[in-house]
């Protein structure tokens, strides 16, 4: 009988225990499922958050209401090039004028005129009216490509060079930046300048590519391929120091590094750097030849003593569409 007894204890004491494990398993598993649902609560309302912040992935991309952009282009006897580029560009959708700055002895030919025009003419379908115009100027001035444009019809300028091709997708994806900071450069060559230690006095070095890829930071976008506002061509022609604009002809060199100044110092900001990929379909330009770092070293230099100090500003800000990348 007592180890009936005894027995029959050991058991319920082995079922209470059982009883009570298996209530805190529960409780447990009751928690952890409270603790998820919160979680997929706040992440939710914090998505839809964000999601609002960005309609205009949801909306009509390209409706009638909105304002695309325009491109201007600097071109130079490269005939075929100016062609290529204007057919791939016609057919981004939100762009709505382009503006070709020309700056040859000889006005455009006859058949150049005919091929563009009929290039524009066949992208301008479904209600889509693109224009097209030679911007002709009498003296040949990389200063010419900031001209103060008077009949530009949008706010937002691409500024792009003949021999550069971005996909259309990440041209406007640079535009939606753009237009996110619609005050400061957004573009797809970052460069960089450092101060020099090995100078006594208070001098800058240039940076090209690798300084950028080393550092992981940058202060200019190369006006090859940058968005900004149209007002700085305005602020370029008529504000900034003339003896900049003397110096970029005489030179043939650093009207981008110029720019960058310009909006740096009117925005105290940075620019901001798009990752985008990008064809270079012409022969190499000043960039390859001997000394050009040190020829933008030396614009950099004569730059900060115009303005009277470095008004550029460094970041390490990237933005990237993170739709069309695996991991970011």
């Amino acid at each position: 009988m007592r180890g009936s007894c005894w027995l029959h204890r050991r058991t319920e004491q082995k079922f209470r225990q059982l009883v009570i494990s298996t209530i805190k398993s529960v409780k447990i598993k009751l928690l952890l499922c409270f603790c998820i649902a919160l979680t997929v609560v706040v992440l939710t309302s914090s998505a839809s958050a964000f999601i609002w912040t960005n309609q205009s992935y949801a909306l009509p991309r390209y409706s009638a209401s909105r304002k695309g952009y325009s491109i201007v282009m600097n071109t130079w006897k490269r005939y075929d090039l100016l062609k290529q580029s204007i057919k791939h560009y016609s057919s981004c959708h939100r762009l709505e004028e382009i503006h070709i700055v020309w700056s040859e002895p000889n006005p455009p030919s006859e058949l150049l005129l005919k091929f563009l025009h009929h290039v524009v003419q066949s992208k301008s379908k479904d209600g889509r009216h693109l224009k097209l115009k030679f911007d002709i100027n009498k003296e040949d001035s990389l200063n010419n490509r900031f001209k103060e444009i008077k009949d530009l019809g949008t706010d937002a300028v691409f500024s792009i060079d003949d021999d550069v091709i971005f996909p259309c997708s990440s041209v406007e994806f640079a535009f939606d930046v753009w237009q996110s900071a619609p005050d400061t450069m957004v573009g797809f060559v970052p460069r960089a300048h450092w101060v020099d230690s090995k100078a006594n006095d208070n001098k800058f070095r240039y940076g090209g590519w690798w300084s950028v890829w080393w550092t992981g930071t940058y202060s200019m976008v190369l006006s090859k391929a940058a968005f900004f506002h149209k007002k700085y061509f305005s602020l370029y022609t008529n504000e900034m120091p003339a003896s900049i604009r003397d110096y970029v002809t005489k030179n043939r060199n650093c009207e981008d590094i110029a720019m960058s100044f310009l909006v740096a110092n009117a925005t105290g900001a940075p620019p901001i750097w798009v990752k985008g990929k990008i064809f270079e379909v012409g022969s190499t330009g000043i960039s390859s030849l001997g000394g050009h770092s040190e020829r933008r070293t030396e614009c950099v230099d004569r730059f900060v003593a115009e303005y009277g100090g470095m008004p550029l500003l460094s970041t390490s800000v990237k933005a990237v569409d993170c739709r069309n990348v695996w991991f970011w």
